[in-house]
């Protein structure tokens, strides 16, 4: 008898190896495979602007690792007391300084940059569909609120035609450029608008990531919490996030569909590694 819809392990259309650079963006799940990456010996790079939950946001960070673009002091907004944001990114990207802030944001986007340039696999996150905007306008979608008040943006659903327009070409110009993309949708749950509204979200990222794939893989990552575990015991205590475990096994699944053998020879051998340096006695 079988208890359980265990997700088919079906062999990516490529490989991933350590002799290529991985970059991870996305929402904070993007850090916890790309964690799990570096225990594992390979060259990655995770979220290192912070988390970054919508298609929008995430687009926009494509395109500025793949351009040219330099942050001012016009990309920042300031509160009342003086102190200048980068909505961009995440929340510790505040000064008062808006030069200063400009230039520790231009220093880190630069390393993400030399990441970007030599990764072979680039691997994106959406977590929400629902987005943030200083207009009523995508365009000016923000990436964290940095708890400026609520009545600063204008909150709205993307809809799966616009993520879609907006992934498409720059899907095209990573494949061109030799990257292999990997998209995938995170099973954090975002429960604003309780539970319909965070499946009506989950199905727009679910709709447009299928309606991409000609241009990359799918790794299904919401479809093994959501059916594989589905039972509670593999939550946190907040019941919104995978729990330690479950993402262990997530990332088993991921190891199982782009990991060769030898791959998974070497992995071993950086994880015996990683575990004798975690017991090595303070000398």
């Amino acid at each position: 008898m079988k208890f359980r819809t265990e997700i088919e392990s079906a062999r990516g259309s490529f490989a991933i190896t350590h002799n290529g650079g991985i970059v991870l963006l996305g929402s904070c799940f993007s850090d916890n495979v790309g964690s799990r990456l570096k225990r594992d010996g390979f060259d990655v790079t995770y979220n290192p602007m912070g988390p970054l939950y919508n298609p929008v946001s995430l687009a926009r960070l494509i395109n500025d690792l793949a351009g040219d673009k330099v942050y001012g002091v016009a990309d920042f907004k300031c509160d009342g007391e003086g102190v200048c944001h980068c909505l961009d990114f995440a929340s510790r990207y505040q000064n008062s300084d808006a030069y200063e802030l400009a230039a520790v944001l231009n220093a880190d986007l630069a390393v993400l940059k030399e990441a970007y340039r030599r990764a072979k696999t680039v691997i994106v996150t959406f977590g929400s569909s629902i987005v943030y905007s200083l207009s009523s306008d995508i365009a000016d979608t923000v990436g964290n609120c940095h708890k400026f008040p609520a009545s600063t943006f204008s909150r709205f659903a993307v809809g799966t035609d616009d993520i879609v327009a907006l992934w498409r070409p720059l899907l095209e110009e990573m494949i061109n450029g030799g990257k292999n993309v990997i998209l995938t949708v995170s099973p954090i749950r975002h429960l604003a608008d309780g539970l319909h509204g965070n499946e009506l979200s989950k199905a727009r990222l679910l709709l447009a990531c299928d309606a991409l794939g000609e241009f990359c893989e799918y790794f299904p990552a919401y479809e093994i919490m959501m059916d594989d575990l589905r039972d509670y015991r593999f939550y946190e205590r907040d019941l919104k996030h995978p729990s330690e475990m479950a993402c262990d096994y997530i990332y088993e699944k991921f190891a199982e569909r782009y990991f060769s053998r030898d791959t998974l020879t070497r992995v071993a051998d950086e994880r015996a590694k990683s575990l004798f340096a975690s017991h090595r006695p303070n000398v």
